[in-house]
């Protein structure tokens, strides 16, 4: 596991969350900062890390595609026990893509903290691109111990709204669409919406779920 790299709030954070790139993309690309300040001005502290696969690659490894996202959830939890120690606010855990994938899974055991509320998962992917009609991974979110905010763009190749809304998930499942945004979050050229804006949106969403599982987790 990589060292922390955290993004906090300028005031006493709400929560901390614990975040997870995706498959291909580093967890200081474009999109993970991004990501990453707009949670920080909605006051969230947020403590980003790599799988060992991806840190790797900085020191010349090899790019091979990551192993499957189960044999990730050891390597999660390493990551968990360390912000557990190093940080004071409630914390949610979630990722990018395949990282909120195995964020999901992690909920789904049996010895996650109390202190842990809830998963937030950036651009699920539902299944494989192409494959709506007959892979859909599931069983992650429906397992979860812990109630999830999926953020989605509405034209996500890995589970579009149109696909997404087909299915019926437990309630502790909530899934906020981003206007005309693809697996990035980012909507087409045409569109009124922008990938700013969209992120902005999944961040102040992100937050409000933070808010609502510290009120109170039991209604979510």
């Amino acid at each position: 596991m990589s060292e922390m790299l955290w993004t906090r709030p300028e005031t006493p954070p709400i929560a901390t969350l614990l975040l997870a790139h995706g498959a291909g993309a580093a967890m200081d690309s474009t999109f993970m900062t991004r990501l990453a300040n707009h949670l920080a001005e909605e006051g969230l502290a947020v403590a980003r890390f790599e799988f060992s696969y991806m840190a790797a690659r900085r020191t010349g490894g090899s790019k091979r595609p990551p192993p499957k996202a189960e044999k990730l959830i050891g390597e999660f939890q390493t990551a968990l026990q360390k912000v557990l120690g190093e940080a004071e606010a409630p914390i949610l855990i979630g990722g990018k893509s395949m990282g909120g994938r195995v964020a999901a899974m992690l909920a789904g055991g049996s010895s996650l903290p109390a202190r842990v509320l809830g998963v937030a998962c950036f651009g699920y992917p539902f299944h494989p691109t192409g494959k709506a009609d007959a892979e859909w991974r599931l069983s992650p979110i429906e397992e979860s111990k812990r109630p999830i905010q999926i953020l989605q763009g509405e034209r996500d190749p890995f589970g579009s709204k149109a696909e997404v809304d087909t299915r019926t998930m437990p309630e502790k499942i909530s899934v906020h669409y981003l206007e005309d945004g693809n697996h990035d979050f980012g909507p087409r050229g045409k569109s009124p919406a922008t990938l700013d804006g969209n992120i902005k949106e999944a961040a102040k969403t992100t937050a409000d779920f933070a808010r609502a599982l510290i009120q109170d987790p039991a209604t979510l």
